[in-house]
């Protein structure tokens, strides 16, 4: 059986990556390494970032896998002078080091058979070129040789401000080709992620070029500090969030071991949601509340006498669902949770034209998991048709065309219940 071909958007970016790093290489191998003490400090620092690295980023809002391999690859591109001397290292130089450096960094990485390393490779090397190739030539041909204090500053602030730019529009397109998720919520949700950890690795990466080219190459660890710092922050944050996340997983279990509802019912619907979420561009943020209220949207079924038969609210008259709603809004406000999330879960049964679109993803997709469950082998296509047959009132025509979409991309198979 033949391998699918690989999206043309993704393709096009290794192979560009691909393209520039054997053309650096070569030219770097025919011309010889300059400044051999500069190019190895440099290298260390982007191989120790790149070891560094971590894959927990989205979950704590962090975009930027290897800060202080981004900041070190970035300075070395827009440096000029070490400590007062001119260097004439050149664009590919600096993509050669990078490479050589995030290739070994990478080596346990892909040992451990961590995904995305591809993509975070093509990343790099292109913005770092990109960075390079506004900076190093000029520099070369002697236009900043007259730019000095803060308009000097200013510009590496503004090269490296366009460069992040750059990488946050890559991001969004690998992104984008991978997963079939609309490219304007990702492009948003990566230019956010930029003002947190983003802004901190430009502003690093501008400090260590004019530090580097004051007082050399002692500057390097001094400036990493702060970054390696603000990194283990964010892993802190994010060990947090995750947590958090699975105390709300283990409230949404009681349900189903009270047996009011099927095992892994909660986890189905919330991957569901965020699947639609995600089609009809909702934020990263808005994504998190719409993942915690449908993992919450049965809570309230506990303070029933007689449970639901297999828990299918969907079934229930209007005032039933409401009721139940209500009741699980009041228990998730109890155990400190957003008060966004509950005022998703009260208002899932709400009239349709009344709900926000978190509670409407919520109402149309626990009805489709519902549905489904009860219907047998066709229940995924009968189920699909019930909800448009009752978009009139009962589900959004927009949410449901969108749950569609997200069906068809998976040959309208339901998550699975891990």
């Amino acid at each position: 059986m033949p391998l699918p071909r690989p999206p043309l958007i993704l393709a096009a970016v290794h192979t560009s990556a691909a393209l520039l790093a054997a053309t650096s290489l070569t030219h770097t191998l025919y011309t010889g390494l300059r400044e051999p003490p500069v190019a190895l400090a440099f290298g260390l620092l982007v191989a120790m970032g790149e070891l560094s690295r971590w894959n927990g980023n989205r979950t704590a809002g962090l975009r930027e896998t290897a800060p202080l391999g981004a900041a070190g690859a970035l300075s070395y591109a827009l440096l000029g002078t070490d400590a007062g001397h001119p260097t004439h290292h050149g664009v590919f130089q600096v993509v050669t080091v990078v490479v050589a450096a995030a290739l070994v960094g990478c080596v346990p990485h892909i040992a451990r058979g961590q995904s995305g390393t591809p993509d975070h490779m093509a990343r790099r090397v292109l913005t770092v070129g990109f960075a390079a190739v506004c900076f190093q030539p000029l520099y070369n041909q002697g236009v900043f040789s007259h730019w000095g204090g803060p308009a000097y500053a200013l510009l590496l602030l503004a090269l490296l401000s366009l460069t992040a730019l750059c990488d946050a529009v890559l991001a969004a397109a690998l992104a984008h080709s991978r997963t079939r998720w609309p490219f304007g919520p990702l492009l948003r949700d990566e230019l956010r992620g930029m003002l947190g950890i983003g802004s901190a690795v430009c502003a690093t990466g501008a400090v260590m070029a004019l530090a580097v080219a004051v007082v050399g190459l002692w500057a390097l660890p001094v400036f990493s500090l702060p970054l390696l710092l603000t990194q283990l922050s964010f892993r802190r944050y994010a060990a947090v969030r995750d947590t958090y996340r699975q105390t709300i997983a283990s409230l949404a279990r009681s349900t189903e071991i009270a047996g009011y509802t099927p095992a892994g019912h909660a986890r189905r619907v919330a991957a569901l949601c965020q699947a639609v979420g995600r089609d009809l561009g909702l934020s990263e943020p808005d994504l998190t509340v719409l993942e915690y209220a449908a993992l919450m949207h049965d809570i309230g079924q506990l303070s029933l006498v007689d449970p639901v038969p297999a828990g299918a609210t969907a079934m229930l008259p209007a005032e039933e669902q409401r009721r139940i709603a209500l009741l699980g809004g009041a228990v998730v406000r109890q155990t400190g949770v957003s008060p966004r999330v509950a005022a998703v879960v009260e208002r899932q049964a709400d009239p349709c034209r009344e709900q926000p679109v978190s509670a409407r993803i919520v109402r149309a997709v626990n009805a489709y998991e519902e549905k489904t469950r009860a219907g047998g082998p066709g229940g995924p296509l009968r189920a699909l048709e019930e909800l448009r047959l009752g978009t009139a009132g009962d589900y959004a025509p927009e949410v449901v065309e969108a749950l569609a979409r997200v069906l068809s991309r998976d040959c309208l198979t339901l998550p699975s219940a891990g």
